[in-house]
């Protein structure tokens, strides 16, 4: 699982590691767009958009292919549900909502073969390895897996630092805008209380030895010292490159 081996030794670095979060449009040449454009990775977001597996798989395959990494965020974290996001050939997994180390548990379970977990493998997952004896998935998927819990609630605030330290975590990483909302301040990602759970979340990924995993402005979050982040969702980053183009051309006009 080279892909996910590369991110990984990027994050050990201090330069910036810079990806997408895809909620709206996913389309295949938007694969070969992120690398174009030099990013570092691409999440595809099940959670909050129905996608067809199948196509789901092939825009894996690509990252597989192009040696990019592609990472899903799940609808949902029980073990049936990772295994079944794990089949479709990711290189690694944005959790949404965890709350404890323990339901980091059952995601374990999900991307782990027996002895060490329940997943029973299949699909195009299978294309990562070159045999399919334990010790090959074990050696070139399960050690690599990129696994990101995403805190966006109180629960998980409480018990960010275990999470963090939950053997699975790669990166802790924060959803400040439902975040936001169980703190009482929703949308509102200057106020005292959001800020100060972040700082909180980003303490407990550095006591863990880990990086934080941030959405955002890119360049404000790289200034807070974040270097894993997420630019935001194309097709909004889209329609704000267009609108400032159009207000450009247009005050042009005027003068």
């Amino acid at each position: 699982m080279y892909p996910a081996v590369q991110l990984k030794e990027k994050l050990t670095r201090s330069e910036p590691v810079l990806g997408i979060l895809v909620i709206d449009h996913l389309w295949l040449e938007l694969v070969e767009v992120a690398i174009n454009a030099g990013l570092d990775y691409l999440i595809v977001d099940t959670e909050h958009q129905s996608r067809n597996g199948e196509f789901v798989a092939e825009v894996c395959r690509l990252g597989r292919m192009a040696n990019f990494p592609i990472l899903l965020r799940p609808q949902r974290t029980d073990t049936e549900s990772i295994s079944l996001a794990m089949d479709l050939g990711p290189c690694g997994l944005l959790l949404p909502m965890i709350e404890s180390a323990e339901q980091l548990d059952g995601v374990r379970d999900g991307i782990y073969m027996p002895p060490r977990g329940k997943r029973r493998p299949g699909g195009a997952s299978n294309r990562w390895v070159t045999e399919f004896d334990y010790e090959t998935f074990k050696a070139q998927v399960e050690d690599h897996v990129v696994i990101l819990p995403q805190i966006e609630g109180l629960r998980g605030l409480e018990n960010a630092a275990a999470i963090a330290e939950h053997e699975i975590t790669t990166a802790l990483a924060a959803g400040p805008f439902d975040l936001s909302a169980q703190l009482g301040v929703c949308g509102d990602s200057s106020h005292a209380k959001l800020q100060a759970a972040l700082a909180q979340i980003r303490e407990a990924a550095r006591q863990a030895g880990k990086p934080a995993w941030m959405i955002g402005n890119a360049e404000e979050l790289a200034r807070q010292g974040y270097h894993f982040i997420c630019m935001g969702e194309p097709t909004a980053m889209l329609e704000i490159a267009l609108k400032n183009k159009v207000s450009q051309v247009r005050e042009a006009e005027i003068q």
